[in-house]
């Protein structure tokens, strides 16, 4: 075990993984990373005590990048658990939906949402993570931008939910795994 008792998930605050750290990990602090790589070395190091690592999606199905680098880390699999994956359409407060022109997020949630985008001809763009999506949406200030992440990445950047539940199907869940060196 790590020092500190940190728990590395990958994403901004904000972001799915650091919501399901809360749920399930909540005496442990949460520390996030850029990239699942980075996530999961920090874990491998024992710079954190373990990881909360996303791994399978109902709608998308198994995540090859955060699979690949557990087994290749060796770090072993110690509880799991499914979350619902709720994504909410989030913009500036003086956005309205019929401002929006792009929408934000992370591929695999965009991936969850992709009729809905459709359906209110957003132009989807990639970014790092749902919760950094929602902070660069309210750095730019800008109407015809949103972003698709949980609810409390709304909270956090001070951004207006404009449509709940944009996800494709209401049983979309997300299967996240506890590692450990």
């Amino acid at each position: 075990m790590g020092v500190g008792g940190k728990v590395a998930y990958q994403g901004a605050r904000g972001a799915f993984s650091y919501e399901a750290c809360l749920a399930l990990r909540p005496w442990n602090e949460p520390e996030g990373y850029e990239t699942f790589a980075e996530a999961i070395a920090a874990v491998a190091t024992g710079e954190c005590e373990c990881g909360l690592i996303p791994v399978e999606n109902s709608i998308v199905g198994l995540l090859p990048d955060p699979n690949r680098l557990i087994e290749e880390h060796g770090l072993k699999i110690v509880a799991e658990a499914w979350r619902p994956m709720r994504q909410m359409l989030m913009a500036i407060p003086e956005a309205k939906l019929s401002d929006l022109k792009t929408v934000e997020s992370h591929p695999v949630a965009l991936g969850q949402c992709r009729k809905s985008i459709s359906a209110l001809g957003l132009k989807a763009v990639e970014a790092y993570d749902t919760a950094g999506a929602a902070e660069l949406v309210a750095e730019a200030d800008d109407i015809t931008r949103a972003a698709i992440a949980p609810a409390v990445a709304a909270e956090i950047y001070e951004l207006t939910i404009l449509r709940l539940d944009m996800q494709d199907t209401a049983d979309n869940l997300t299967r996240f795994v506890v590692v450990e060196r």
